[in-house]
């Protein structure tokens, strides 16, 4: 099945560019942890983790996030996912969808995520993040331990499935700030992998991603 790129490109006002908020707190002092990485890691059996999932609305991310999480359980592996819609309920219950608190969304994730895989979990993350400023951030809060995964699917398929009728409700003008319709994605530049929910099944694209993460974080 051939896929169509067509969909517009909104990359150009990146909101995200504008810096992250900061801390308001001046005098901090970082408390080191007495058990390393090194002993996380050996009794975990892996390495902590960021796989952080982007791609637009539609295009598999949460669906994959938790078939993996299932499938990475099985194998005995520390786990848990962060889901977009499960954290706004939540931690980020205060934000709505306007650019900077999309903005304040992802770095908040970005630090969760961060400490999770400091934890030597494996964490998830599932989110359309759209600015590549945002995802940057993200990274730096891990280091070396983000990676960065594009769900990739084209706006037409997304359209097509459209599982929570979010398209749909753009299209009519009920949602503004609609990622890929009336607001911005930008695809990452060098995603450490690309799956391709449009060209292929959910099992398939788990099982990329399992072998992924046997080489890169089981290693």
């Amino acid at each position: 099945m051939r896929v169509d790129w067509r969909h517009r490109d909104l990359r150009d006002g990146d909101p995200s560019r504008r810096g992250p908020r900061r801390a308001r707190s001046a005098n901090l002092t970082e408390v080191g942890h007495l058990v390393t990485p090194q002993a996380r890691a050996a009794r975990n059996g892996h390495t902590g983790a960021v796989i952080w999932m982007t791609g637009l609305s539609g295009a598999g991310k949460s669906t994959l996030a938790m078939h993996l999480e299932q499938r990475l359980f099985d194998k005995g592996l520390q786990v848990y996912v962060l889901d977009g819609d499960n954290v706004r309920k939540g931690v980020n219950a205060d934000l709505g969808f306007a650019p900077e608190d999309r903005m304040e969304n992802i770095r908040r994730v970005g630090e969760i995520a961060a400490l999770i895989a400091d934890a030597g979990l494996i964490a998830i993350a599932a989110f359309i993040s759209p600015y590549q400023a945002d995802r940057d951030r993200a990274r730096k809060a891990s280091g070396a331990a983000f990676h960065e995964v594009y769900v990739k699917a084209d706006l037409e398929t997304c359209e097509r499935r459209d599982p929570k009728g979010l398209y749909r409700r753009a299209r009519a003008g009920d949602i503004p700030e609609f990622t890929g319709i009336t607001a911005p994605y930008t695809p990452p530049a060098q995603p450490e992998l690309i799956v391709d929910t449009a060209q292929k099944s959910i099992d398939a694209c788990v099982d990329e991603l399992v072998v992924y993460v046997q080489r890169h974080i089981q290693g």
